[in-house]
C-alpha cells in the first residue's frame, strides 16, 4: 500500500472528532484493511452493573475501522461516508479490556465498497462483534 493511501487512513481517523473522544487509535492498515484499537474506559461503559462497554461505542469502532479499510483499499480514490452498517453483536465485551477491530473491503466498484469487519477483546475465540456494511466510494 502506498505511503499515500495510509497517511490519508491516519488524516481520516484524527479528524473524526467523536474518534478520539473514545480514544481510537489505527493500528494497522494495508490494501483493503484497517486494525483499531480502544482502550477500556469507564466513561463508554453501558451497564453500569456490570461493567459492559456500551455498544454504541463498539459500533463506532467497527463503523471508523470499516470506513480506514474502505479508503485503503487500491480502487478507492480517497473519502467515504457509511451507506449501511449492520452490526450482530455476539457477546458482551469483558469488562476492563480492550477492543480490537478488524475490517476487510472485500469488494468495490466505482460508487459503493463492501466491508466486513469483527470486533474482539482479549478472548479472540469468539467475537464480540460482527459487522458488514456499504460504504460510498467518493472521487471517481
Amino acid at each position: 500500500m502506498s505511503d499515500q493511501k495510509s497517511k490519508i487512513a491516519k488524516q481520516f481517523m484524527e479528524a473524526i472528532p467523536h474518534s478520539r473522544a473514545l480514544g481510537m487509535r489505527l493500528t494497522h492498515v494495508s490494501e483493503g484493511r484497517a486494525d483499531i484499537e480502544m482502550d477500556y474506559d469507564a466513561r463508554f461503559i453501558g451497564d453500569p452493573e456490570t461493567g459492559v462497554i456500551h455498544g454504541g461505542a463498539i459500533s463506532a469502532l467497527m463503523d471508523t475501522c470499516c470506513g480506514a479499510a474502505a479508503m485503503s483499499h487500491p480502487a478507492s480514490p480517497g473519502g467515504t461516508a457509511t451507506i449501511d452498517l449492520r452490526i450482530d453483536y455476539m457477546r458482551p465485551a469483558t469488562p476492563g479490556q480492550m477492543i480490537r477491530a478488524h475490517a476487510e473491503c472485500y469488494h468495490i466498484t466505482r460508487s459503493v465498497a463492501f466491508v466486513r469487519a469483527r470486533a474482539t477483546d482479549d478472548d479472540d475465540t469468539l467475537p464480540v462483534a460482527t459487522a458488514t456494511g456499504t460504504f460510498t466510494v467518493e472521487g471517481k
